[in-house]
């Protein structure tokens, strides 16, 4: 038994509730930028891709999956401790987590080039949740960004699955297939 499966007599249904809850928390307040929507709802989204890709084609460690994807945001965006992550889920979800989280002391090119490194050192599973991570973030952006920051995004989301496409065919078709659509958004309204 890994750290981050569940305790013996705790279902798998358990071990998820457990990082949804430690997830909600954490984003309490928070909301999806220029919207009045809880935050929750990207982390829930991300999940769902997770978790609908080992549906159609398996990971090894749905758990390490589902549980990073669900407590991705929480070390860069909410301040949590790696070493909480640790203490709650074990060391491969802190680690897959801290991999997922951008260095603040890098520029964004930097930081972006740094997590990639980072991720592609993790499991597979870890891979996905960037893969999931970007698919749910394009869609429609808020209306403040110009199209040179949405052309820019765009090209990252290009960088993130040339680097991560191999490690789940489902989430990186998907993520190709957003990719394309996306381009409806870089037209000037």
């Amino acid at each position: 038994m890994t750290a981050h499966e569940p305790k013996p007599g705790a279902s798998l249904q358990d071990a998820y509730l457990a990082a949804w809850r430690f997830a909600a928390e954490a984003h309490q307040g928070q909301i999806v930028p220029g919207t009045d929507l809880p935050y929750l709802l990207h982390i829930g989204a991300v999940a769902m891709e997770v978790l609908v890709a080992h549906a159609l084609e398996p990971l090894p460690d749905p758990l390490l999956a589902a549980q990073c994807a669900l407590l991705h945001d929480t070390v860069e965006d909410c301040g949590v401790a790696v070493a909480e992550l640790e203490r709650h889920f074990g060391p491969a979800v802190a680690a897959g987590v801290l991999a997922l989280s951008k260095r603040k002391d890098l520029s964004k090119p930097e930081a972006m080039s740094d997590s990639l490194v980072r991720i592609l050192a993790q499991p597979r599973e870890v891979w996905a949740v960037k893969l999931a991570d970007r698919i749910t973030n394009l869609q429609p952006l808020p209306a403040h960004w110009n199209t040179i920051k949405r052309a820019a995004y765009q090209e990252e989301a290009r960088i993130i699955l040339a680097a991560l496409g191999g490690g789940h065919p489902i989430l990186a078709a998907r993520l190709a297939q957003k990719i394309q659509g996306y381009e409806a958004f870089l037209t000037p309204a």
